[in-house]
């Protein structure tokens, strides 16, 4: 997963992924995207549930408070964020299956890690009040915030029926282009620290890989539809005053 993070990464500084702004009808047979969303996170939920209450450890404080923190971001990327969601895009079948896979993928080896294969004297009650885990906590719910106020701004940029872009403005739109994605990436750099496992810095690489290329096309196609009135702006496409 490591090299293959790294491939990604290059792969998609070349191949825009077909969704929201940048959908295109070339990758097949689309769905409505809240439907697509569901269809792509709902599997991760529910991977993590049956890891955990199938786990002869799933009593352990620690591990139900570092599995409900990932369970966390994905009930609102499950059961809030698809139903709030505007406008009529859609989203390739293509990126769905993609998008599962990845996601189970994740669930396994995050909650394999927690729950099957971690020395059973990693994490005892008191690492919840270790340095790491508090960092690392803070560090999560900070990018959660980020990553729904940001998708809060895009939502409201439009009125009902408006078709047309504009530029989001607030919040962590001041410094990057990819404010949402900044969001989501600072939770699971977050998420790798309070667990400390090559299983949550895996997770945390691979969404740079998937989600820096995205904020970069996303950046290029803003200058391009506003050209002067956004370069003016300066901001970075992920990571404020560096990327």
């Amino acid at each position: 997963m490591l090299a293959l993070s790294v491939v990604v990464f290059i792969v998609l500084q070349r191949v825009n992924a077909p969704y929201g702004m940048n959908f295109s009808n070339k990758w097949g047979w689309s769905v409505p995207n809240r439907l697509g969303w569901v269809l792509m996170e709902w599997p991760v939920f529910f991977a993590m549930v049956l890891l955990w209450v199938l786990s002869p450890r799933r009593g352990e404080p620690a591990l139900i408070v570092m599995a409900s923190i990932f369970l966390a971001h994905y009930f609102q990327r499950c059961f809030i964020f698809p139903f709030i969601i505007r406008g009529k895009n859609r989203m390739p079948l293509a990126v769905v299956a993609m998008g599962v896979v990845f996601n189970l993928v994740n669930a396994y080896m995050i909650g394999g890690w927690l729950f099957y294969v971690s020395p059973a004297d990693m994490y005892p009650a008191s690492w919840l009040a270790s340095p790491l885990f508090i960092l690392g906590t803070v560090i999560f719910i900070f990018g959660m915030v980020v990553n729904i106020n940001s998708d809060s701004i895009i939502r409201h940029l439009r009125a009902p029926g408006d078709s047309k872009h504009y530029i989001p403005r607030g919040g962590m739109y001041r410094y990057v282009t990819g404010a949402n994605y900044f969001g989501e990436l600072t939770e699971w750099l977050g998420y790798a620290i309070l667990s400390w496992s090559l299983g949550g810095l895996t997770f945390f690489l691979w969404t740079f890989a998937n989600l820096a290329p995205r904020a970069r096309a996303v950046h290029l196609r803003y200058l391009k539809e506003f050209g002067d009135e956004y370069a003016s702006l300066r901001r970075n496409y992920i990571i404020p005053f560096i990327y």
